[in-house]
């Protein structure tokens, strides 16, 4: 129900995100739409992305993507390149975009496991600031709520780093009010859990 409420917050947003979030179920993509996600694969990966400070797609909630490009197409959001990327998108092609990406593979941790002194700080972070209350009990998302689980730390710690600042703006502001309560270290210490998901 919170994340219907956080779409409904969406200035000037609602009337377009209402059409494209009642897209068709997610199928896989097709030889055209692969053709079409191989620039974003360039940089983000086939699920998960090896370039420090890019995100991973894959797993991510094609509700929240559709909104991301959104946001890049009518520049509510900066993040070079993507708003040159998204500048010549049809609504239908946020859709596409947004149903194709959901299909790649999500991400996963390989590397060693988190420090147990970081998990318990960590741990008692995500309760504290209910992350689990928004981005589903595994962090893997769900509706317009992004999963985070597995993203790449260091994107991990510039978001929050940037909602802290209000240097990056939410269709909702709940991000940028839960990170006012953050200090570097916490904000260092739930990238670093997060991420290792």
């Amino acid at each position: 129900m919170r994340a219907v409420s956080r779409i409904g917050a969406i200035r000037g947003l609602a009337p377009v995100l209402g059409i494209l979030l009642a897209g068709a179920a997610l199928a896989a993509p097709d030889a055209a739409m692969q053709e079409r996600l191989a620039p974003c694969v360039a940089c983000h990966g086939t699920g998960t992305s090896e370039t420090e400070g890019v995100p991973s797609l894959g797993g991510q909630q094609a509700d929240y993507v559709v909104t991301q490009l959104f946001q890049f197409r009518e520049k509510q959001r900066e993040a070079p390149p993507m708003n040159d990327v998204a500048a010549g998108f049809s609504d239908d092609d946020l859709r596409a975009y947004a149903d194709a990406v959901a299909t790649l593979p999500a991400p996963a941790w390989s590397g060693p496991a988190a420090d147990p002194a970081l998990v318990a700080r960590a741990q008692a972070l995500v309760s504290k600031h209910q992350c689990n209350s928004c981005h589903g009990a595994d962090l893997g998302g769900r509706d317009a709520i992004p999963r985070i689980r597995a993203q790449r730390e260091e994107y991990l710690a510039r978001a929050l780093t940037a909602y802290k600042s209000n240097a990056r703006p939410g269709y909702d502001p709940a991000m940028n009010e839960v990170a006012q309560g953050l200090s570097e270290a916490e904000i260092k210490d739930l990238a670093a859990y997060v991420a290792r998901l």
